[in-house]
């Protein structure tokens, strides 16, 4: 009898469901918290006028006329999360809104809302947007991006595929990770093996304590396990400069450089060919005033070893006027570690390098994109290849020049580059140019 009564109080304890309580692991209390602020965004863009299948403005005609005006209509979907909620600001990756349009944000309790783009940045790839009419709205917690660890749970909510609110939890796989994307977006990314899939683009990684420590922004298409995020203590400073005057202000700190090849690493007693040979410095720079020379050579940047030219100048697009810049450089076989403040380049200063390095002015058009040249220097380079005055430069390496900043930046990414390449309008005639320096 004592066995049959132990037997079915055993039952009856097994089958009692566990309280809901008892399984709010610190992952779902951090999901419960912070879902109500992540987002899901549709980009729609529209273009009027059907296409004939000929290519030639006769048949073009003929087809509108006969066919009628057609809209074409794009859609483009994203993640993003409220990270101000009396100020309805929505922060999301700035490719998830890069094709224009009327931008659509929708919440976890069903609330949508017009959203207007405060600011993006290409190369940062954020963007900012702030909600039309948005009032009573959760934000999330911000935390400090400097302080994880390797190893660490963290967990990524997005809209993967369109499936809204879609929660993966995983580890920070690797901290300090330099990537360029096809999208821009230059820096040092926090790597996980939470899964970031399409959708996901600008929705949170999160810590276990429900705090922002990242934006998600890309992913490695031919591997599994493999996403990345932006530091959201970097996301602050860009954040701060879209807030204030919609794009984030190009820097440098003065200095020109060449990669080390064989010879110079002869010279200089090299072991390898890592790093970048100082060619110049500019007075009145940070290079300059903390004591930079020609000869100098750069070894690491924020503590990274800087492996040549290229790589200097990515890293040197992930810091912004807000932040300093810790630079090794070699000189005479000695190290010195050096602390700069970057400054910003501002368009007349561009301007001036253009012509020095180039050999061709600049002048901002009246109507339409692009820069028109206006002078050139003579036995210059840009001399040499042909320009003209009245052409119209569209694209200097990957930069179209839409507006006064898309020049800076294109010289920034360009400026130590033995060759440019550029895209050139003459008359109606638009040609493919290199320039060889």
């Amino acid at each position: 009898m004592k066995r049959l009564l132990f037997l079915i109080l055993f039952l009856l304890l097994s089958a009692a469901p566990a309280h809901a309580a008892d399984r709010r692991t610190p992952v779902v209390l951090a999901v419960e918290a912070v879902s109500p602020s992540v987002v899901n965004i549709t980009v729609v863009s529209k273009s009027e006028g059907a296409r004939s299948p000929f290519s030639d403005p006769f048949f073009d005609q003929f087809f509108n006329e006969f066919y009628g005006q057609r809209q074409r209509q794009t859609q483009s979907l994203g993640s993003g999360v409220i990270i101000d909620g009396p100020q309805a600001l929505v922060l999301t990756n700035a490719h998830v809104v890069s094709s224009g349009g009327e931008i659509s944000v929708r919440l976890k309790d069903g609330r949508e809302f017009k959203a207007d783009l405060v600011g993006s940045d290409a190369d940062f790839d954020l963007a900012v947007l702030k909600l039309e009419n948005g009032s009573g709205l959760p934000q999330v917690a911000m935390g400090d991006s400097d302080g994880i660890f390797i190893g660490e749970t963290v967990i990524a909510i997005g809209n993967p595929f369109g499936y809204s609110n879609t929660v993966t939890t995983g580890v920070v796989s690797a901290l300090n990770r330099p990537m360029k994307t096809d999208k821009g977006a230059y820096g040092s990314f926090i790597q996980t093996d939470a899964a970031i899939n399409p959708g996901n683009s600008g929705g949170p990684l999160l810590n276990i304590n429900g705090e922002l420590i990242g934006i998600n922004t890309a992913i490695q298409a031919r591997a599994e396990g493999i996403g990345f995020a932006i530091p959201i203590n970097k996301a602050k400073y860009v954040v701060a400069e879209l807030l204030d005057s919609g794009h984030v202000s190009p820097i440098w700190l003065g200095l020109f450089g060449q990669d080390i090849d064989q010879t110079a690493a002869r010279y200089f007693n090299l072991k390898d060919l890592k790093g970048m040979l100082v060619t110049e410095v500019h007075p009145g720079t940070p290079a300059a005033e903390a004591g930079v020379k020609p000869g100098d050579i750069v070894l690491a940047l924020d503590g990274q070893r800087v492996a040549n030219k290229d790589d200097y100048l990515t890293r040197l697009f992930s810091v912004t006027k807000s932040e300093s810049i810790s630079l090794v450089i070699l000189r005479e076989g000695e190290r010195r570690s050096l602390d700069l403040r970057p400054q910003v380049l501002d368009k007349g200063m561009a301007l001036k390098l253009v012509v020095n390095r180039w050999g061709f002015e600049l002048a901002d058009r009246s109507q339409g994109p692009g820069a028109e040249v206006t002078r050139i220097v003579p036995g210059s380079a840009a001399a040499k290849l042909g320009l003209q005055q009245g052409d119209i430069i569209h694209q200097i390496g990957n930069r179209r020049l839409a507006m006064g900043i898309d020049l800076l930046n294109a010289f920034l990414r360009n400026r130590m580059q033995k060759t440019v390449m550029m895209r050139v309008q003459r008359g109606r005639n638009l040609y493919t140019v290199k320039l060889t320096l």
